[in-house]
């Protein structure tokens, strides 16, 4: 790796209490300097987007500083009877799910594209979308948040297939919905999450991982 600091951007970190804040925490324990991007819904389209980025290449310039991890952490919460989702409810899954997303990663692949290859493990870059169940199964009073979901998740696989010959390591993580539980055995913690970006962010070029689904030992998912 260049002897530039390297940074992670993360957008979604809310109360900094889980997964966003967990993963930003791990990863400046291994050296990184954190940029959290934390939209609202009302700033998904481009143009906010990619002012939020401008302001952080002027706080992390490329002379000192290299992108090269990224999450989107984002989520909606949208989950009701199919009959009672409203015109705004699919406008809030179209923000989060397709034009932030699609904004986060052109600007985050713009930048990623002019990195040198990390000679430890032959990774230029790592980007992760955090998902949920919800990528692969509908549920009840799920079709919303299935229809986002889905959406991401194959964005996810294409970018990782036609920039993966760049040596950018693009994941998609899908997390069991069995987050708060009194019994351990069925509680899937901020921590042990962000541990698990962490593990894929240095994964060598040889062994990556797309898709990693993330459950508790005794998970109802």
């Amino acid at each position: 790796m260049s002897s530039y600091k390297p940074v992670i951007i993360i957008a979604g970190v809310g109360s900094g209490e889980g997964t966003g804040g967990a993963t930003a925490r791990a990863f400046a324990k291994e050296g990184y300097s954190v940029a959290v991007a934390s939209f609202i819904i009302s700033s998904y389209e481009y143009a906010s987007i990619q002012s939020t980025f401008k302001s952080i290449r002027a706080r992390y310039p490329l002379s000192q500083y290299s992108i090269r991890a990224a999450l989107y952490n984002c989520s909606d919460r949208v989950r009701k009877p199919f009959l009672e989702i409203t015109p705004e409810d699919i406008k809030t899954i179209t923000r989060v799910n397709f034009e932030g997303a699609f904004a986060f990663v052109h600007e985050i692949i713009s930048d990623f594209i002019k990195n040198e290859i990390d000679q430890t493990n032959g990774k230029r870059d790592f980007l992760a979308f955090t998902g949920s169940t919800y990528s692969l199964a509908g549920y009840l009073t799920t079709s919303a948040s299935s229809m986002g979901k889905f959406a991401m998740r194959g964005l996810s696989q294409s970018l990782a297939k036609e920039f993966g010959k760049q040596n950018i390591h693009v994941a998609h993580v899908r997390i069991s919905l069995s987050l708060i539980e009194v019994n351990e055995d069925l509680w899937l913690t901020a921590e042990a999450v962000a541990s698990s970006y962490l593990h894929l962010a240095k994964q060598e070029r040889s062994a990556w991982t797309w898709e990693l689904n993330l459950r508790p030992a005794q998970g109802k998912d």
